[in-house]
């Protein structure tokens, strides 16, 4: 489904970010998906339009 496939594409991409930032970005996942810090929002974009595009 498109949705899960968006849903991946953010998830993966900010906890991307956050693997390389970690001082900046943290992720935690033991209620929900709760994301605290500075995400780079171009990033996260085009991780979103290449999951809708088919890319990797």
């Amino acid at each position: 489904m498109l949705e899960e496939q968006i849903i991946e594409a953010i998830k993966a991409e900010l906890e991307r970010q956050a693997a390389d930032k970690p001082a900046e970005l943290s992720i935690d996942t033991a209620q929900g998906f709760r994301v605290n810090g500075v995400i780079d929002i171009d990033a996260l974009a085009m991780a979103v339009a290449g999951s809708v595009a088919g890319g990797p």
